[in-house]
């Protein structure tokens, strides 16, 4: 580690390709928005059915009980309330709650009678809290309140947008809409973004792997990076080993995404296989190579990584004695230090730098 360096960051070098890709919008998506007027009567039936739900990407519920008493009381005295935006999910049909699952956690527990917070593993009853002391509703529970007041809280109107990804059919898209309504906040890294999004078998996977002292001599760092982009470059090793170049297009950002979203939860057979060639890679590298071996000039080269660590996954079984000098040939090579510098994820840098790793480092 060089001074300076602060270890929960990985040093990767600045290739304008990889940035510009990295910070790449959305791709061509045909989405549709509409509004739709729900009472809160009907949004807690579609909850309890299980037709609306929190995806595992939203934070935790961190409303304190006074906040969510003065939620409570607009509805009960007719306030306007912001809309919640909710993401209508190809296949199953269900809402995602994208926007706004403060508020309908809010409603569904003071429905249900008890607080959304938890003591010591007790949900607290939910009192209407911290409103004006002259108020009628102060301290009142659902079960408390007036049968006018029962009739005109399940009939209040809460308006949502439902988002719906018409073409094409992958729900990609769910990915950049929360990176954009993620704008604004302590931004997140698009590792993290995934790490919540498509958190599954393959996720926990990865962090599993972050951990193994040989990835972290590849890496030349001990600790985790704080913003995955560890995690990443273990999703770009599998996602490439797998690539169909007559299916990829750019940016790269989308095809990391699409790649982990559908291997979320692969078996236990998957998964233990893409543990063992993963390991296997990383000490064949490791041993063949020393540590730190794609740091080739400043920082750790995303594309050098690609294409030799899936060179050295496909040929584990007849590494030649003379790959170190090999190695140093292919990283001086011309040809190999353009196409890991520039465009690097555009399909013919892809192809041509994933040829020659393969040809100048296993071919006799």
């Amino acid at each position: 580690m060089t001074q300076g360096d602060h270890a929960e960051n990985i040093q990767l070098e600045k290739v304008a390709s990889e940035v510009v890709d990295n910070d790449s919008g959305a791709s061509d998506y045909r989405i549709a928005t509409y509004p739709a007027d729900y009472t809160l009567e009907l949004l807690y039936k579609k909850w309890k059915a299980r037709q609306i739900e929190i995806p595992p990407f939203q934070r935790s519920f961190v409303w304190k009980q006074t906040q969510s008493s003065k939620l409570i009381e607009s509805f009960l005295v007719g306030l306007p309330v912001p809309a919640v935006f909710l993401y209508c999910e190809h296949n199953s049909q269900k809402y995602l709650v994208i926007d706004g699952q403060q508020r309908l956690r809010t409603i569904f527990s003071f429905f249900e009678g008890y607080f959304d917070e938890e003591h010591g593993g007790q949900s607290t009853v939910f009192h209407l809290k911290g409103l004006n002391e002259s108020s009628k509703f102060n301290n009142r529970q659902y079960d408390d309140l007036d049968d006018e007041d029962k009739l005109m809280l399940k009939n209040a109107i809460l308006r949502a947008f439902i988002v719906y990804q018409q073409d094409p059919d992958d729900d990609i898209s769910m990915y950049h809409i929360f990176e954009r309504l993620n704008t604004g906040r302590a931004s997140l890294q698009n590792q993290e973004i995934r790490s919540c999004i498509y958190h599954g078998g393959l996720s926990d996977l990865f962090d599993e792997l972050n951990g193994l002292e040989v990835w972290r001599k590849i890496l030349g760092r001990d600790a985790p990076d704080l913003r995955k982009k560890d995690i990443e470059l273990i999703l770009r090793f599998f996602a490439m080993r797998n690539i169909d170049l007559d299916k990829y297009s750019k940016p790269m950002k989308d095809y990391l995404n699409k790649y982990m979203k559908q291997n979320m939860d692969p078996d236990e057979s998957e998964l233990a296989n893409l543990r063992d060639i993963f390991e296997k890679t990383c000490n064949s590298v490791v041993s063949n190579l020393g540590e730190r071996p794609f740091h080739v000039r400043k920082g750790l080269n995303v594309a050098v990584f690609d294409s030799v660590m899936v060179a050295f996954s496909d040929n584990l079984e007849r590494v030649p004695c003379d790959i170190a000098g090999r190695y140093k040939k292919l990283i001086a090579d011309e040809k190999f230090v353009d196409n890991t510098k520039n465009s690097t994820t555009d399909v013919g840098a892809i192809e041509q730098r994933f040829r020659e790793a393969t040809c100048q480092l296993f071919r006799s």
